[in-house]
């Protein structure tokens, strides 16, 4: 209990500004992720993954650059060298979640974490050819 007390005055100032940046965050929009750009070994191999996992489409920009749209988020895959995984883990939402993990298994890719629940929904990850760590994600 006294430890409770200590952290909670230690605290303190923080959360206060944690309070009143909140307040200001309300007041101003805040940015969002737009765009993820992922850099491939082959951008034909990269459409063919996703295009068989998640069923997106690309548009050309030459040989060496793709581009996609999705619901909430648009990117693109650039020949250059990968950067595998480590970075930020992108999450992308399907309808069937079962389905999407066996297209991933089908595709090539690694399923590095099964299907699992949590407070948000269901979701797995896995790792496409090019080494990202990716997710697929379900609210049901």
């Amino acid at each position: 209990m006294i430890a409770g007390l200590s952290l909670a005055a230690a605290l303190g100032p923080q959360a206060h500004a944690a309070t009143a940046h909140a307040a200001t965050a309300k007041a101003a929009p805040q940015p969002t992720p737009a765009y993820v750009e992922f850099n491939v070994a082959d951008p034909v191999r990269a459409k063919a993954f996703y295009g068989a996992v998640f069923g997106w489409s690309f548009t050309d920009y030459g040989p060496d650059y793709a581009s996609f749209a999705t619901v909430g988020a648009n990117g693109g895959f650039m020949r250059a060298k990968p950067g595998g995984a480590g970075g930020p883990l992108m999450v992308f939402p399907v309808a069937d979640l079962d389905a999407a993990q066996d297209r991933v298994k089908a595709a090539g890719g690694t399923v590095t974490k099964p299907i699992f629940s949590f407070p948000g929904g269901r979701r797995f990850h896995f790792r496409d050819l090019d080494g990202y760590d990716v997710a697929a994600w379900s609210e049901h």
